[in-house]
């Protein structure tokens, strides 16, 4: 088998792997191509995103600057390098990323989404929002993208567009519990309080270890002033997040009225 042949089998067994989760053995593989053949840009980029799958981001970012350098304008390696920038919370340099696909292919609704992703992060909203419009705009099916651009709108206070974001989410994917969840959310700031414990309801019919779900259906209980109820569901959501959501009910104004109730006090 001469070289060409043998950095080829290398690296479709790398690809194999990856597709089967075997990332550790993907990485091995992908690095005896390197040993052929070190300008293989391909082979850097796919390596890159094994190690992303591995949480290795740093070791990830390594791999993607390696495939830019050798292929300037290869866009999988710049969503890496901007996926990656993103996990290590880099999000400015992630959108330039983002943005230098864009600026070569318009129509890249990843590269739209992940941006939007992004400027989330950075909270920069109305900009976010601007992004995920333009994901749906090419990809009008993208559950994600409505739920991503309901949450934006609903911190820049519009909730009532960011529900018809999340109901446009729900109906594209009827399981997704964390558009259910936050659909809840939105409609208790909207204060109908019983069309949002119908939506925790769908969430847990999703996913039933959902402690925000428990949680969100207490604070609709909360608003109702039944107390029994209050204490039932935030005992569910404590028993499967002891820690977070004890914290998120200790700050949060809701529960105020409920603190006179011994049986309330138990719970922390």
């Amino acid at each position: 088998m001469d070289q060409s042949q043998g950095s080829q089998t290398w690296y479709s067994q790398g690809h194999v792997l990856s597709e089967l989760g075997r990332y550790e053995g993907a990485i091995d593989r992908y690095d005896r191509v390197l040993e052929l053949k070190p300008d293989n840009y391909q082979a850097w980029c796919d390596r890159g995103y094994a190690l992303e799958h591995l949480e290795r981001y740093e070791e990830a970012l390594v791999s993607f600057e390696r495939a830019i350098s050798l292929a300037p304008k290869f866009a999988p390696a710049w969503h890496g390098k901007g996926i990656s920038l993103g996990r290590l919370n880099r999000y400015e340099e992630a959108v330039v990323c983002f943005d230098r696909i864009i600026k070569w292919s318009r129509d890249d609704y990843r590269a739209w989404y992940n941006k939007g992703n992004a400027l989330s992060h950075l909270c920069q909203y109305k900009e976010a929002i601007a992004a995920f419009d333009k994901v749906l705009e090419f990809k009008p099916d993208k559950y994600q993208a409505w739920y991503k651009r309901g949450v934006a709108l609903a911190y820049l206070g519009r909730y009532s567009d960011a529900l018809t974001s999340l109901e446009n989410a729900v109906t594209i994917k009827p399981r997704c519990h964390y558009a259910w969840n936050y659909r809840g959310i939105v409609l208790i700031k909207l204060e109908r309080c019983q069309e949002a414990l119908a939506s925790f309801e769908h969430s847990l019919n999703s996913e039933s270890s959902n402690p925000n779900a428990w949680y969100g259906k207490a604070c609709c209980y909360a608003l109702l002033g039944d107390v029994e109820l209050t204490i039932n569901n935030l005992y569910r959501a404590f028993d499967l997040s002891p820690n977070l959501h004890r914290l998120m009910a200790k700050t949060e104004p809701i529960f105020n009225e409920m603190q006179q109730y011994a049986e309330y006090q138990a719970l922390f």
